[in-house]
């Protein structure tokens, strides 16, 4: 569904993904895994349009989208969660949903919110609750849930667990499995290997933006130690 071809891009002229090259199977979880400022997030930031490409192409369901506006990404079926969720505060959690469909007819819209209550029943109860009164967890699945109302086929999502409790952790994961059941096409940025493990079909290893290593999720999870030694882990004494 997605292929990076030699991705270069960066900030102005600082360059911090070198030359990546990325295929993302439809109806797969791709992980992309690395320590931090190893180029992760703004990998995902480029695919979605608000890091400049300094070179190389993205190719999105056999089309170059490597200079359309974000807008037409979310148009062609590219939605993010991004890292810290970036949720709307002051709005309520009903809000904040249908401003995540603004892009789909507004005769979507309670057909849309519905499906995203049936993914996260707990949202149900607070629709009238102001986002920014909600707990860490909660909001991580109003933002799951915003992504969804533009009724994408492929979610970049920014560290899915961070700062969750672990019971918020596997309710998140139940959803994106049932979303992949569905037919979605996920790249997940995610800070727990052992978690992302679980649920890839495909593992990217960077470092300093470049890659280091990419095979199967199965190879990743035969070969554990050697993740943990190109993401750092065994040095600094992490599980």
């Amino acid at each position: 569904m997605l292929r990076l071809e030699s991705l270069n891009c960066g900030y102005g002229e600082m360059m911090v993904v070198h030359a990546l090259t990325l295929n993302v199977p439809d109806g797969e979880i791709t992980a992309l895994l690395g320590a931090n400022g190893a180029g992760k997030s703004s990998t995902i930031l480029c695919i979605a349009g608000h890091v400049a490409v300094l070179g190389g192409r993205i190719i999105y369901k056999e089309k170059d989208i490597t200079h359309a506006t974000p807008m037409e990404r979310v148009a062609a079926g590219i939605a993010v969660v991004p890292e810290g969720r970036r949720l709307f505060p002051s709005l309520t959690v009903e809000e904040n949903l249908i401003v995540g469909g603004y892009s789909q007819p507004r005769d979507f819209t309670r057909e849309d919110i519905d499906r995203v209550l049936a993914l996260f029943p707990r949202l149900g109860e607070r629709l009238g609750q102001i986002a920014g009164s909600l707990s860490g967890g909660e909001q991580q699945m109003l933002s799951i849930g915003r992504a969804m109302m533009s009724r994408p086929e492929m979610l970049l999502i920014d560290e899915l667990s961070l700062g969750l409790m672990p019971k918020i952790i596997d309710i998140c994961y139940e959803a994106i499995t049932e979303l992949k059941r569905k037919g979605l096409t996920i790249l997940l940025i995610e800070q727990s290997t052992q978690r992302a493990l679980e649920v890839a079909d495909r593992v990217c290893v960077l470092e300093s933006g470049k890659v280091v290593w990419k095979d199967t999720a199965e190879k990743a999870r035969d070969n554990a130690g050697l993740i943990d030694s190109l993401l750092g882990l065994q040095e600094k004494g992490m599980p």
